[in-house]
């Protein structure tokens, strides 16, 4: 079902807008439910050490740490799928805030990436030396 029809299908109920139920359909719509986010990882963390620390939750179909592609380096952030929305619910409410590695990770639903990849919005960003006209500034 579209989400234009969902929605329009929860705001007639009885003229009322159930405000429970439309954030609901609405996240769930908007965000996988057996997709979690993990923030706030030790630089130590591993693939491996990230879905060992969730297995115990359920199927974990993948743990994936995010590496920055220059430093070859942990960014400090990650991925954990599920094979189901029930072992990604109690994982997130059982690990959020709670410590792996000596840091509180944060845990959250994960968000789908915009359409259009990761340069949707105008690539990397930051400011990279050299002047307006892209030659070397000399620091």
């Amino acid at each position: 079902m579209s989400f234009s029809s969902k929605l329009g299908s929860l705001l007639r109920l009885n003229g009322q807008i159930p405000a429970t139920s439309m954030l609901s359909s609405i996240h769930c719509m908007s965000t996988s439910t057996k997709k979690l986010f993990i923030g706030g990882l030790s630089y130590g963390t591993d693939d491996q050490t990230l879905k060992e620390a969730f297995s115990g939750f359920g199927d974990v179909t993948e743990a994936k740490i995010i590496i920055d592609r220059d430093t070859g380096r942990s960014r400090g952030f990650g991925f954990v799928n599920f094979a189901d929305d029930e072992s990604a619910s109690n994982a997130l409410s059982a690990m959020d805030g709670q410590e792996l590695n000596g840091r509180n990770i944060r845990v959250s639903y994960a968000n789908e990436r915009p359409s259009g990849g990761p340069r949707a919005y105008g690539g990397n960003g930051g400011f990279r030396g050299g002047d307006s006209f892209g030659r070397d500034a000399g620091y």
